[in-house]
């Protein structure tokens, strides 16, 4: 377990864990369905904190209050039950708002978690393409990816799983759902927030630099001006995190603390 109280300095799994709850920012009453521990933890403390509206996804259920990850004797209050045939009707309908990881990423945003390698005989054989192409078409969707390195920072994905915006721009009007929200790393914080819709370096965590970042990069970034870096979770935020969500350290196992 990571630190005890909250004047103990933020981890760099906690950095991580604030970063990713922003992405729920101004979502309101959507379904939040991080997927993934981190994911998991950041969207709790959106909800705990920021974002009070939103309906957080504990398949096949939505959770109410803010019960620990990792636990399954814990207990939770469900607010309302939603198998996956209703969990389609609320993808289809946008109200939803998904954290997925990602073996590969471009600078469009286009993601691959499917395989790695020519596709008529890949070399690795990862997650397939699950509902990403669903997710992304259909409503927001962010992503968590641990590991910021040349490997999964591509100029071309070796299959597409979710779409980018230049290919969701490339449909016309059944592209127009299609909004990709930040995706946080190890070493920083990433948007699409350009006239291209071009993947920007947002922030770099405390830990990191501009250099770190573009050196662990596959294609050029988009970089304005002075980039600042990522803000560290406030006390409060670092209470929730470390007595209610996440007692257990879990975080830890996906961000070690050095």
């Amino acid at each position: 377990m990571s630190g005890g109280g909250a004047t103990t300095p933020a981890t760099r799994a906690e950095v991580c864990v604030a970063a990713l709850a922003e992405t729920f920012r101004g979502d309101g009453e959507v379904v939040a369905n991080p997927i993934g521990t981190v994911p998991v933890i950041a969207g709790r403390l959106a909800r705990a904190t920021f974002e009070p509206a939103l309906l957080v996804a504990d398949a096949p259920a939505l959770i109410e209050g803010t019960p620990p990850v990792g636990d399954p004797d814990a207990g939770k209050t469900v607010a309302a039950w939603i198998p996956f045939r209703k969990m389609f009707d609320v993808v289809w309908s946008g109200r939803r708002h998904v954290i997925m990881g990602a073996s590969q990423i471009d600078a469009y945003g286009n993601q691959n978690f499917a395989l790695i390698g020519d596709p008529a005989k890949p070399k690795a054989q990862l997650l397939g393409f699950r509902g990403a192409p669903g997710n992304t078409i259909n409503h927001k969707t962010s992503y968590w990816i641990p590991g910021h390195s040349p490997r999964s920072f591509v100029e071309k994905v070796d299959v597409v799983t979710g779409l980018g915006y230049d290919r969701a721009a490339a449909l016309g009007p059944a592209g127009r759902f299609h909004r990709l929200g930040l995706v946080v790393t190890d070493l920083a914080v990433l948007d699409f927030d350009t006239p291209e819709h071009r993947m920007r370096l947002r922030s770099v965590h405390p830990w990191s630099s501009v250099d770190d970042v573009v050196a662990a990069t596959g294609f050029e970034l988009v970089i304005d001006g002075d980039v600042p870096t990522t803000a560290e979770p406030g006390a409060e935020a670092l209470r929730l995190i470390r007595e209610v969500i996440d007692p257990q350290g879990l975080r830890d196992r996906e961000v070690p603390p050095s």
